[in-house]
């Protein structure tokens, strides 16, 4: 699998990375084997590239990739968290669980938001102790969204100082929208952003700002939430779009993108998750698991050939804009692709 540079750091990115809120039980447990046996089937497939945050199951994802990954050579991966939210016990014992945040986890911590400079330590500090490692690659602003402030004045010095120090390869933000992304990328000296949901097949709302101002500036951009929160993977009444049920308009334009692809005899997924490869300043392509067939899908979706006519399709029918740029024709598929239509991939949180 190809890998890149975040960018001026040398910290190495996979072309598709794994994204492990899944892992940390968001919506529906997963059991412990079926944990392993997901990250272990993405590093068969040559992803090297794992992101995870305390958030996801209140740091069951991250014990979780850590005990995966402890006996692989540490310099063999690149290894992401975020910060923002610290783990506190909670008073009550946890005697409830958390799906009120998403996670079907016993509520034994909540989180509290912190982008203060001492937050940030904390926080980086637990994680390396969930991880079980000593060090992490990559370290991002989780959803700053109602903390920009103090995130732009406290958080991100922090960042930039473990940077300096060696500590931390690379920093950045992570978030569902594009416009504060943006900003970070313009006002600090961030090396990526992983923007989720915003520049998808669906809609390209980090085209107007973010995307063009991280390729003038040399940063990088990780995209996930390539399947919109499981609608690009199967449109239909009921399919979720931000994690909500996807108004009508919205479902509509998904199932004109569908019959483009069904047309051209490719997968609506395979289109999803090679769109964003068309511009500069994408590095990678994260997206979540849960199984390792998921995994299995998601790899040869990403490599099956997408034909020109697709794209033009798409641009002829007021589906994809002119100026949105598209990626050359996909390598040939590796092994027995999934008739299209069929759905597994999962949704694919951030």
């Amino acid at each position: 699998m190809r890998t890149t540079r975040l960018g001026g750091t040398a910290v190495p990115v996979s072309e598709l990375a794994l994204g492990c809120a899944a892992l940390g039980n968001l919506f529906h447990p997963v059991s412990d084997e079926a944990a392993r046996a997901t990250l272990d089937a993405a590093w068969d497939a040559g992803i090297r590239t794992f992101d995870t945050a305390p958030h996801y199951g209140l740091g069951l994802s991250e014990r979780r990739l850590g005990a995966a990954l402890s006996d692989r050579p540490r310099d063999t991966y690149t290894l992401s968290t975020k910060v923002g939210r610290l783990l506190v016990p909670n008073p009550d014992g946890g005697a409830g669980d958390d799906l009120a945040n998403g996670f079907a986890v016993p509520a034994i911590h909540r989180r509290v938001w912190d982008f203060s400079a001492d937050g940030v330590l904390r926080s980086l500090e637990a994680s390396l102790q969930r991880l079980g490692v000593d060090r992490v690659d990559v370290a991002l602003l989780h959803d700053p969204d109602d903390h920009a402030e103090q995130a732009l004045r406290e958080a991100y010095p922090a960042l930039e100082r473990l940077r300096a120090e060696g500590v931390i390869g690379a920093i950045g933000v992570g978030m569902n929208q594009s416009a504060l992304p943006a900003r970070f990328v313009r006002e600090t000296d961030i090396d990526v952003v992983l923007l989720a949901g915003r520049y998808t097949l669906l809609e390209q709302d980090g085209l107007t700002e973010l995307l063009p101002e991280a390729a003038a500036r040399g940063r990088s951009v990780v995209t996930g939430g390539v399947f919109n929160s499981g609608l690009l993977t199967a449109p239909r009444p009921g399919a979720t779009y931000d994690y909500a049920p996807a108004p009508q308009p919205v479902l509509d334009r998904a199932l004109r993108l569908l019959a483009v692809c069904e047309r051209h005899g490719v997968p609506l997924r395979a289109a999803a998750l090679r769109l964003p490869f068309g511009h500069p300043a994408v590095a990678s392509v994260l997206t979540g698991a849960r199984s390792p067939h998921e995994v299995h899908d998601t790899v040869e979706q990403l490599t099956r050939p997408i034909p020109d006519a697709l794209w033009d399709e798409l641009r002829a029918e007021g589906l994809l804009a002119p100026h949105v740029p598209v990626p050359a024709a996909a390598a040939a598929p590796i092994g027995k692709a999934a008739p299209v239509g069929e759905a597994v991939a999962p949704k694919d949180p951030s």
